[in-house]
């Protein structure tokens, strides 16, 4: 990108410099913690059930007014310190040629998954423009909804081995045993599949940004079921190469995983600004090993949601704790909210974190 274009990129967003989101993830002062939700638009609001008994997923998130609008709806319900775009991870595989269905009591399911070398080298590579225009226009949708309220966008993608985990295995998988056969029996095809998806999800996040996304997130959900040793293999200098692309974009990037307690330190050096942490690891704990310089989100265990308003303050005010006021903390789950997850114990929470950290 051009100095020109990455200067007409930031004029595309509002300056939200001094929000206390942007404060945090540059460990700056704040005052109060800032708190978003990883899955805030969705199943457990009625707004979107109220939605999705006209429209399917792939639906909603393919026409802009209604991805917006999910968008929007976190919003409008509580005083959350950012928004995040109603979006999923799969579509890029859909983009690259996979037939991408989502089945109701299944889940997502990729009808072509990729087994063989002349799987991976069908795949095709399109621009984000191309393929995933849809999401692109629902940024600039919500863009236009969120700057009168001085409230950040984040824009995200899946991580490469996240994306490569779900093609493989054509859907979820709960040992990852064929992509991680992949990995181990044919290197070679492995590192053309991932030098693929590293490409296709550093220019999506890329785009993203230059749409008006302030903050991006990478999300590596199954990072988890790698040793340590393969992650170093296999899998982070493709994170890290999908990071060097997004990064000329100009804007602050958020490294996620789940399970990654065995190698946190590796997830920090393939690079982002703020690293998000699971409920598995106290959250003093990891700071102390990525190092207080580093911006932590997280780490509410997503269950806690569900517990009766006392035991949630009671774990919410914990990871409270262990940050001790300390500048660079970014208040959010270890994963995403569940569909039964109370409505209004999100609403207490987002109002306990801001005023238990303002006192």
């Amino acid at each position: 990108m051009t100095t020109q274009t990455n200067t007409q990129a930031a004029e595309q967003r509002a300056d939200l410099s001094d929000s206390r989101f942007h404060k945090a993830i540059r460990c700056e002062p704040v005052d109060a913690t800032p708190i978003w939700l990883m899955r805030q638009a969705g199943r457990y609001m009625i707004e979107y059930r109220t939605l999705r008994e006209k429209y399917t997923i792939l639906e909603l998130i393919k026409t802009p007014e209604l991805a917006c609008e999910v968008t929007l709806q976190p919003i409008n319900a509580f005083d959350l310190d950012a928004a995040i775009i109603f979006a999923d991870i799969l579509p890029p595989l859909e983009g690259m040629g996979l037939g991408l269905e989502f089945i109701k009591g299944e889940g997502p399911v990729l009808h072509n998954p990729i087994r063989t070398a002349g799987d991976v080298e069908r795949m095709t590579v399109p621009t984000p423009e191309e393929a995933l225009h849809f999401t692109l226009d629902a940024i600039r949708l919500a863009r236009n909804a969120l700057d009168s309220r001085g409230i950040p966008l984040i824009g995200f993608s899946g991580a490469p081995f996240t994306l490569a985990a779900y093609a493989v295995e054509g859907g979820s998988s709960r040992n990852h045993e064929k992509v991680k056969g992949l990995m181990m029996g044919e290197p070679e095809v492995w590192h053309r599949l991932m030098e693929k998806l590293a490409e296709v999800v550093g220019h999506y996040l890329r785009a993203q940004a230059e749409a008006g996304a302030h903050v991006l997130q990478l999300f590596d959900s199954w990072v988890g079921a790698l040793s340590p040793d393969d992650y170093r293999r296999y899998v982070q200098p493709y994170s890290r190469r999908a990071i060097e692309i997004a990064r000329g974009a100009g804007v602050p990037i958020i490294h996620f995983g789940t399970d990654t307690a065995g190698f946190l330190e590796d997830i920090r050096d393939a690079g982002g600004d703020v690293i998000g942490v699971d409920w598995r690891l106290d959250l003093a704990a990891a700071w102390g090993r990525l190092g207080t310089n580093v911006a932590v989100q997280g780490n509410l265990d997503p269950i806690a949601l569900m517990a009766p308003w006392p035991e949630l303050e009671k774990r919410a005010r914990y990871v409270l704790d262990q940050a001790k006021g300390r500048s660079g903390h970014i208040f959010n789950l270890g994963h995403g909210i569940l569909p039964s997850t109370p409505v209004d114990n999100v609403k207490r929470l987002v109002e306990f974190v801001h005023e238990y950290t303002h006192q």
